[in-house]
């Protein structure tokens, strides 16, 4: 007899649906990318002028499988015509049965439906994973469904315990020290000038949620105002430290990124003092297990103990409107 499959839309605000991500999520994935029902309300909620979409799908009452996509009209962070596969999962015994197929090609059609003609596989704006974990060895799924791989990405992690600054670290002519309330518009004014795509947009979006710590940003001052700026994530942060995924690190965990200095600050030892600044801040906090996410330099951080902790490879896919 012939399996009854039933696709309902993700409700946002149902928890039986939350739950059940989280249930599919864990039981496809090793126990190093586990999720929680924090990490999945907190990137559900749609970005200003986004809109975020999810299908379940339940065999027999059982929820088996879903996927999460999403868009924005906003094209200060993408080009409209870009859109993402934000998580697709479904669960061992339910796959090879068409489950993945169907889901993906649902979210492709959305996606289709909001103007998007470029589907990339995580990398949102509240993103799941910044791309496919190598570790999953799903690269041949999407690969048979027209996606491509355009790049390898990294996280990086390093234990804090017995941080100490590298030698690399020197004066500079400025202060790096945490925001402090009062300083929002000085920290959007630099992002607007220095980084105004995906950052600038972030800052502006976290602002905006009432349970935001503003002094998890630490900010480099100088002369002439804010030069620099890196964001910190402690586990009582609203953005959650389960985003990253530090399950194999020794607790406390915490992460630094994004981070940067402005165009003519570089090359001088601002952003090496800011990096510095932003660790000590985290060891001086107890953290131990630190990550560094989404990143391509890995020389860089291992200056400051930081060694490659999970690959990612971003998959897309280009079709016809």
């Amino acid at each position: 007899m012939k399996t009854q499959r039933e696709y309902i839309p993700i409700n946002p605000d149902n928890r039986t649906h939350i739950d059940a991500i989280v249930e599919i999520w864990n039981s496809s994935c090793e126990s190093s990318l586990m999720i929680s029902p924090r990490l999945v309300e907190f990137n559900l909620r749609p970005s200003t002028d986004g809109a975020t979409f999810g299908q379940l799908v339940f065999a027999e009452a059982r929820a088996v499988g879903f996927v999460v996509g999403s868009a924005i009209r906003n094209g200060q962070v993408a080009p409209p015509s870009v859109g993402w596969v934000d998580a697709i999962a479904v669960t061992p015994s339910s796959q090879r049965q068409g489950l993945g197929s169907s889901l993906l090609q649902w979210a492709e059609m959305q996606l289709r439906q909001h103007g998007c003609t470029t589907f990339t596989v995580g990398a949102s704006l509240r993103p799941f994973v910044p791309g496919l974990p190598t570790t999953l060895y799903t690269q041949g799924f999407f690969q048979f469904h027209g996606y491509h791989s355009e790049r390898t990405v990294w996280d990086v992690a390093a234990n804090l315990a017995l941080y100490q600054s590298p030698e690399t670290v020197r004066p500079i002519d400025g202060l790096v020290r945490p925001a402090q309330p009062g300083e929002e518009a000085d920290l959007l004014h630099f992002l607007a000038r220095e980084f105004p795509g995906r950052w600038h947009f972030a800052c502006q979006e976290m602002l905006h949620e009432p349970q935001t710590r503003f002094s998890d940003y630490m900010v480099l001052w100088t002369e002439r105002g804010i030069d620099g700026f890196c964001q910190l994530t402690f586990e009582d942060s609203h953005r959650p430290i389960e985003r990253y995924y530090p399950y194999p690190l020794p607790r406390r965990w915490g992460q630094l990124g994004p981070i940067g200095v402005s165009a003519d600050r570089r090359g001088r030892g601002y952003g090496a003092a800011l990096l510095d600044a932003g660790l000590r801040r985290l060891h001086n906090n107890g953290v131990n297990g630190c990550i560094i996410d989404w990143t391509t330099h890995l020389a860089l951080y291992g200056k400051f103990g930081f060694e490659p902790y999970r690959e990612y490879q971003q998959f897309l896919k280009q079709v016809n409107q």
